[in-house]
Parts: C-alpha cells; structure tokens; sequence
C-alpha cells in the first residue's frame, strides 16, 4: 500500500529539507529528489501533488537546472516557490527580467487574491523573500495572488489548472503565514487527507520489515544512540527473537552506558547480545594520537568484534542500519551517488564482508521523527531526548593518547556535567553537551600543595539540525557549581574551561 504523497523536486535551495519537514508536520508523506532524476520511477507512487524547491541560480544563466519540459504536461497540482515559481511563469509563457533589487529577507506582503492558496490568510503578512529575478508578464491563464511593496507578483496562480508560485520561502521560520499557505496547498488544492501518522508509519515498517525479512535472521549494531534503539524496537516488533542486536562495549562509552542501555533494551524484550571488548579496543588504540588514525582503529576493530558474534549467532542474512532520510538525500543529491555518507552512519565495510543484505526501516524519517517514533514505541522520554553522541565514542573527546585512566577521568567528568545539566533543567535546550580531555596539564594548588594535573573543557551547544551551532548561554552559577563539583570530585584535574566557539568555524566536536 502506498501513502498519498507530495514529489518535492530539488534544484539546490538550502532550504528544501525544510520544505519536507513541513509538509510531514501536516501529516503528509513526501520525498525529496534532485530535478535530474528520472521522475518515471515514481509512476507506482500515488503522488498527489508537486513543489518545486527554490535554488541558487537564475534563469538567465545557461547552466541554471532546468526540468524535462513534458514534466509539466502533469495534470497534478504543481507549488512553486522562489526558483520554482520562474521556472514555472518561464515553461507557461510569462516573462522574466532581473531584478533592479534583488530583494532577501523579511518582506510585507498583501494578499490580493483571497481564494484557493490565500484562503483564511490576513490581508498582509511577513514572508521571507528571496530573488534576483521577477515576473514582469504573467502567463496566458495565471494571475496575480499577492505583491509585496517592491515586488508587484510575489504570487501568482493559474487554479483552473492548479498551478501556482510564490517568491518567497512558506517553508522558513520567518513567513508568518507560511504553514497555512502550505496546509491550503495540500488540503484544498492536492486534496490530500493528511493521515500519514507515526502509527501508520508503524504498522507500515512493521509489514516491509515482515515482507523482506521472512523467515531471516538479522543482526543489527546497537550504539546507545536513539536511532538504533528504535531500529531495534521496530524490527522486534516486527520479527522478535529473529532480531539479534549486538551491543558492544568499546571501552569509550559514557559512565554506566553499557549497564544501563542493555538493561532497558532488555527491558524492552530485545533479544541482545552484549559484548565486553573494552580491552581489545584500548590496546588496539593504545599509543596512538591522530584522531583519524584512532577513528580507523575503532572502526575496523568494531567490524571484527561484530563479524565474530555474528558468526558466532550464525545464518544471518540481514543487516539492519539506522540510516535516517538526511543521509539518504545527502547521498543521492546534486553532488550524484558519489557522494559518501559519513563513514560512522554504517557499519563500514560489513556488508560486503559478510554478504548481508541491508534493513534500514528509518530511512524515510527525520530525526524528529524518529523522536517521535521513539516515544510512541513505549521509550521513556528521557531516553528518546538523549543528545547526539559521536560513534567513536570519547576517543574523539580525549586529545592525545587513549588510556583506560583517561577514559574514566572523562567519563566522571561528563556524567557530572550531564546531572547538573538535567538538575538545573536546561538539558533539553541544549543541542548537544560534553566534556574534553586536554592533552595539556596546568599548575593548580590543592591545600598548600602546587598541584601539575589534567585540564578539562565544557562544551554545550545550540542548535535546529546540527548543521550550524552557536555556543550555550548557561548561567554563570551554573557554570561555577559544574566547576567546582568536578574539580572537587575527580581526582586529577584541576582546572575547568568552556567553550564559546560557533560552528562554523568551529566544529561541534573537538
């Protein structure tokens, strides 16, 4: 069975995951392709309706992305937006002219045309603009929707054909009206019912994972992370005990981390197999400094100790991957199929070594969704708004050398930093927090004593998508009572920084 669904047609905007989410918070399934696709793979689907995204380029340049004019011949409802709304007023015979002034950001615009796509929307509003060209003749059958005050057709519409385009983003934060143009667009004019929910979603996955599985045994790579622990409680719905989830301890997980993921999973009734390999992990990495040489070590290290148990379970067949959709898309984007997922999201090369074939049941979700998943699968709140953490583990938050000492001055360091987060009940406004080890020893004094002794810093911050970040604002006395309770309380450091870095430049990570 197919859900109804939006094509959001790529060509380049840095906001068209964004599109996406909103049209799922309606309650409407969609996906995302890049404009050179070849759309005749979506003949099966039951597509209802179509956005063409924003982008970069203008029509005026030769090389600006261009879509298969017959694409248009569709009878479906097609949205425009910015880049999307000039290709559409160019196919149909309008006329475009660069703009005296190229007009981003805020902008005040009027509805002159209430029906259909401005139904239910104040007369005027705050849209997010963006463009260098502009429609400066309509096309035979369209006609002017709304204008701004520099801009006479911010949106036009042809609604006997249900064709429309808007010049600014519906999708952004900033357009006030946006979510109810969008609603009006797939409700009114796709006539779409909106009853894509995380419960049809579930009964869905669970049929596809019953479908392709069969009678099969699958292992799966358990991290600790949300996304694999839904993955696992899916695929547990769906096939139970043929579910093998491996959980292995690499020696750089978080205080109690092995414990208390393999009990609740347990809990749970997943049929796990904890694995202890801490030591081999720390001898393999021991000595070594270069961050990416330790990211190797651990990832190859990983494949064998999962290669070992899987071999040991025996007959499997399937691979099961919390591949999330931003993955997906960032692999079959613009950049082409070259471009390489980030090697931690799947199990390196252990699919060709053992040749699995691959589950991925959240591949069509964002993480919200996933989120969302989460709790409605019976995972406990706390659990399911865990932050991110990286998949090697603190090897990527101790600099310098890794020993199981430094391991475990990190890990009180951290889980000190955590509680007071939760206590002082700003966790869940953080994007991500975590302590690093410095490679560098300061002088302190302890009593009468000069003390030569490890260095730690603090890093909290704020973030939508992980992609830009800024530094976390915590109340000073927050900060000075996290200082002082782990200077006091672990043994060997004595002195605390934070930092207030922004990605970019910075990373997120060290």
């Amino acid at each position: 069975m197919h859900h109804e669904m939006i094509l959001i047609i790529d060509f380049g905007s840095q906001y068209t995951q964004l599109i996406a989410r909103k049209v799922r918070e309606a309650h409407v399934y969609c996906e995302i392709v890049p404009c050179t696709a070849d759309l005749s793979q979506f003949q099966q689907q039951n597509i209802k309706g179509y956005i063409l995204s924003g982008g970069p380029a203008s029509l005026s340049e030769p090389d600006s992305p261009r879509i298969d004019p017959s694409f248009f011949d569709t009878k479906l409802p097609i949205l425009g937006i910015c880049y999307g709304m000039q290709l559409i007023a160019d196919h149909f015979g309008g006329k475009l002219a660069a703009s005296k002034d190229r007009e981003y950001g805020r902008a005040h615009l009027t509805v002159d045309n209430p029906d259909n796509l401005f139904s239910g929307i104040p007369s005027k509003s705050v849209v997010w603009m963006s463009h260098g060209d502009s429609i400066v003749a309509l096309p035979p059958g369209f006609k002017k929707l709304a204008s701004t005050d520099t801009l006479p057709m911010a949106a036009i519409g042809d609604p006997k054909h249900r064709l429309y385009g808007l010049q600014f983003h519906p999708e952004v934060h900033h357009t006030a009206e946006g979510k109810r143009i969008l609603e009006n667009f797939l409700f009114d004019i796709c006539n779409l019912k909106g009853d894509w929910t995380t419960e049809a979603f579930i009964e869905t996955a669970i049929e596809q994972i019953q479908q392709q599985v069969g009678n099969g045994k699958v292992v799966l790579g358990i991290s600790g992370g949300v996304d694999s622990t839904v993955t696992a409680v899916l695929l547990s719905r769906a096939i139970g005990e043929r579910l093998h989830a491996v959980f292995v301890d690499n020696g750089l997980l978080r205080k109690n981390e092995f414990v208390d993921v393999a009990e609740m999973l347990q809990s749970l009734n997943i049929n796990l197999h904890p694995v202890d390999a801490s030591e081999l992990f720390l001898q393999r990495l021991s000595g070594v400094a270069d961050p990416e040489k330790k990211r190797k070590i651990i990832g190859n290290t990983f494949i064998d100790v999962f290669e070992e148990e899987a071999n040991r379970i025996g007959g499997i067949e399937f691979l099961a991957q919390g591949t999330l959709y931003p993955d997906v898309i960032e692999s079959v984007s613009f950049k082409g199929p070259s471009a390489t997922i980030k090697s931690h999201h799947n199990v390196g090369g252990l699919k060709e070594r053992m040749k699995l074939k691959l589950v991925e049941p959240l591949r069509e979700l964002f993480k919200d969704e996933v989120r969302e998943l989460g709790r409605k699968l019976g995972l406990s709140e706390q659990f399911v708004g865990r932050h991110p953490f990286p998949g090697p583990g603190l090897a990527v938050r101790i600099l310098g050398e890794i020993t199981k000492e430094r391991c475990d001055l990190l890990r009180e360091v951290d889980a000190i930093f955590i509680e007071e987060l939760h206590h002082n009940n700003i966790y869940n406004d953080i994007w991500q927090a975590f302590a690093v080890l410095l490679p560098i020893k300061a002088v302190g004094v302890m009593g009468d004593e000069r003390t030569y002794e490890h260095v730690v810093a603090l890093r909290a911050v704020t973030s939508v998508d992980g992609m830009t970040a800024d530094w976390g604002r915590i109340d000073y006395d927050i900060l000075a009572h996290i200082s002082n309770r782990i200077i006091r309380n672990v043994k060997g450091i004595n002195r605390v920084v934070y930092d207030i870095s922004s990605k970019p430049p910075a990373t997120i990570e060290w």
